[in-house]
C-alpha cells in the first residue's frame, strides 16, 4: 500500500476511536453477557441495524455498544417491550441512520471537491481528515430534528383525538384518514441522459428540495422520494388538493433556462426544475415503516400514469368532498383503465 493510502488507513482507525467512543475491546459474547440477552439476541440486533457482525469471539466492539445493548435489554425486560417491536425499531434506526450517514458524508465530500478543486479521492481525504470535528455538530442537529419531528407527530395526533377522527367502530377498516398524493416526474430517463455526476447529482437534489418545499409550506408532509417521484400525505383533503396543485405549478418549465438563471429561493431556483405529473386521492391508510400503505395510494400512484405534465388528477369520490372548495375547478374526463385498479373517471383538479 503507498504512503497515502497507509495515511489514509491510519485517518480513518483514528476516526473509528472518535466515532465508537474508544477501543474495540468487546466480542458478541461479552454483550450478550453485559446486557443478560442471549446470543442471537444480540446478533439479531446488530443485522437489523444493517452492520456486518462478526464471529461470536471476535473483538470489534466497544463499551459505547455494550450500554447501547444494555439499554435495549431494559426496553425488553422491565417495560415488557415485544421482541418484534423491538426488532422494528432497530431495523428503523438502521435503515434511517445509514441513509443519513451516507447522505451527509457524500454531500461534504461533493463540498470538499467544489470549494476546494479536489478530485473525488482527494476529497474523501480530505473529508476524513474533518469528519472527528463535524460529527458532533452532525449529531446535536440530529438529535434536535429527531424531538422537533416526534413533537410534530404527538401535536397531530392531539388534534385527531380531539377532533374525534377514527374508523367509525369498523375494525377492518384502516386507521389513517389521509390524502395521499404522488408526484412523478416527467421524462427523467431523457433529462438526465448524458449528465455527469455533478450535474445528475444537482438536478435530483434540486427536485427533491422543491418537492419538499412545496409539500411542507402547503401543510403536507413528505413521505419519501423515490428518484423521480415524491410520495406525500395531508390530514385534510383540501390541504392535499392545495399541495397537489402547487406542485404542478411549482415544478414546471425548463431546467436549462433555470439553471442559467442561477439558485435562488422557492420561487426562483426551484420553479422550472422539471414538470410533473400529480395524482391525489382522499382514503384510509396503513403507516408502517415510514411509509404508508392502502388502496388510495395505489389510485393515487396511477393516476400520474395517465396525467398530462403539470396537471393534477384526482378519483370522484375524493372530488365529491373538494366541490365546494372556493378557488378549485374539477373537470370530469372520461374513464380510463387504470393498471390493478380497473376502470375510473378521473377528475382534473385545477385553479380557478
Amino acid at each position: 500500500m503507498s504512503e497515502a493510502g497507509d495515511a489514509t488507513v491510519d485517518r480513518a482507525h483514528a476516526l473509528d476511536a472518535v466515532l465508537l467512543g474508544g477501543p474495540r475491546t468487546l466480542t458478541l459474547r461479552d454483550l450478550a453477557e453485559r446486557s443478560g440477552l442471549d446470543l442471537e439476541q444480540v446478533r439479531l440486533y446488530w443485522r437489523t441495524l444493517g452492520l456486518p457482525h462478526p464471529d461470536a469471539d471476535e473483538v470489534a466492539f466497544t463499551c459505547r455498544d455494550g450500554e447501547a445493548l444494555e439499554r435495549l435489554a431494559r426496553l425488553l425486560h422491565e417495560d415488557h417491550l415485544g421482541s418484534r417491536t423491538m426488532i422494528s425499531l432497530t431495523r428503523a434506526l438502521g435503515h434511517t441512520s445509514d441513509r443519513l450517514a451516507l447522505w451527509q458524508v457524500e454531500a461534504l465530500v461533493e463540498d470538499m471537491a467544489t470549494r476546494r478543486d479536489l478530485d473525488d479521492p482527494a476529497a474523501r481525504r480530505a473529508v476524513l481528515d474533518e469528519l472527528a470535528d463535524l460529527a458532533p455538530v452532525l449529531e446535536t442537529q440530529l438529535l434536535h430534528a429527531y424531538r422537533r419531528h416526534l413533537a410534530a407527530i404527538a401535536s397531530r395526533y392531539s388534534v385527531e383525538f380531539a377532533a374525534g377522527q377514527d374508523v367509525g367502530g369498523d375494525p377492518a377498516a384502516l386507521p389513517l384518514a389521509r390524502a395521499v398524493g404522488f408526484a412523478d416526474m416527467v421524462s427523467f430517463t431523457r433529462r438526465t441522459a448524458g449528465l455527469g455526476s455533478t450535474d445528475l447529482s444537482d438536478f435530483v437534489q434540486r427536485f427533491e428540495t422543491a418537492a419538499r418545499d412545496v409539500v411542507t409550506q402547503c401543510g403536507g408532509r413528505v413521505v419519501k422520494t423515490i428518484g423521480d417521484a415524491v410520495l406525500f400525505v395531508a390530514d385534510d383533503v383540501r390541504t392535499g388538493a392545495k399541495v397537489a396543485l402547487e406542485l404542478a405549478r411549482v415544478l414546471g418549465g425548463d431546467l436549462d433556462v433555470e439553471r442559467e438563471r442561477g439558485a435562488g429561493g422557492l420561487a426562483e431556483g426551484a420553479r422550472g426544475v422539471t414538470p410533473v405529473r400529480v395524482g391525489v386521492v382522499w382514503g384510509r391508510v396503513l403507516s408502517r415503516f415510514g411509509d404508508v400503505f392502502g388502496p388510495s395510494v395505489n389510485v393515487a400512484a396511477r393516476l400520474t400514469d395517465i396525467a398530462d405534465p403539470s396537471t393534477v388528477l384526482t378519483d370522484p369520490a375524493t372530488a365529491r368532498l373538494l366541490v365546494d372548495t372556493p378557488g378549485l375547478l374539477l373537470e370530469p374526463l372520461p374513464a380510463r383503465e387504470l393498471e390493478g385498479i380497473g376502470t375510473l373517471a378521473p377528475v382534473r383538479v385545477r385553479t380557478a
